[in-house]
């Protein structure tokens, strides 16, 4: 399997060329073209993180009960992917190292990786984000989608990231939330608010903008339904 990332940052897609008899798993909604004789399945998966329960700990992450299986077949083919907002894709190898993906950050991967509900604690209540986020774990590729660029930063020690622009990290890092500032008042006054407090040595991946601040800005210059 080859991924290609097009038109990065801000309107990327991903064209995947897949051998004879390969598989991909992606988010119900993600394919945007493909080749006419890709047999195409919408499931809730079977086995470890799959059938009903697991979709609906999906639909609890922000993420689609459904998922889209893509196999070739007995010749090669290609499919382009895209995530539902304008930003990056991310191909990133899974190793022995868990992935902890925050909602609406999956958009696609290979039958070796399992991709989980993951409770992160009580902690993401108060973050201002999903309760619930993605646990990526096996071996094989996951593709993430970021609004805006993405990129990634190499902890190793303590890093403050605002909560809306956290795309992934791996789970070697711990993290907490706390305030932006020394004050409570001068946190929230100076538009920071909440942050999230990364310790530990990993990578970190982040994404530009913030869709929630997004959201709420266009949303109030919405007219009422």
């Amino acid at each position: 399997m080859k991924v290609d990332i097009l038109h990065r940052p801000d309107s990327a897609i991903a064209k995947i060329d897949m051998a004879p008899q390969e598989e991909l798993v992606a988010e119900a909604g993600a394919m945007v073209a493909m080749s006419s004789h890709l047999d195409v399945n919408t499931t809730l998966r079977r086995g470890k993180g799959g059938g009903v329960f697991g979709g609906l700990k999906r639909m609890l992450a922000g993420e689609s009960l459904f998922l889209s299986v893509f196999r070739s077949g007995t010749q090669p083919a290609e499919i382009y992917l895209a995530p539902k907002l304008m930003g990056d894709i991310l191909p990133y190898q899974m190793t022995i190292t868990d992935l902890v993906v925050q909602s609406t950050g999956y958009l696609a991967s290979t039958p070796g990786v399992d991709v989980e509900l993951g409770f992160q604690g009580l902690k993401s209540i108060f973050s201002g984000e999903s309760i619930f986020w993605l646990t990526a774990r096996g071996t094989g590729l996951v593709l993430l989608s970021a609004f805006g660029a993405v990129y990634e930063i190499e902890v190793d020690g303590e890093y403050i990231v605002d909560t809306g622009h956290i795309v992934a990290f791996e789970k070697t890092l711990n993290f907490s939330i706390t305030k932006a500032g020394s004050s409570w008042i001068g946190a929230f006054l100076g538009g920071e608010g909440l942050v999230c407090k990364f310790q530990g040595k990993g990578r970190l991946f982040c994404q530009t903008h913030n869709p929630g601040a997004f959201g709420r800005l266009i949303g109030s210059q919405l007219p009422p339904r």
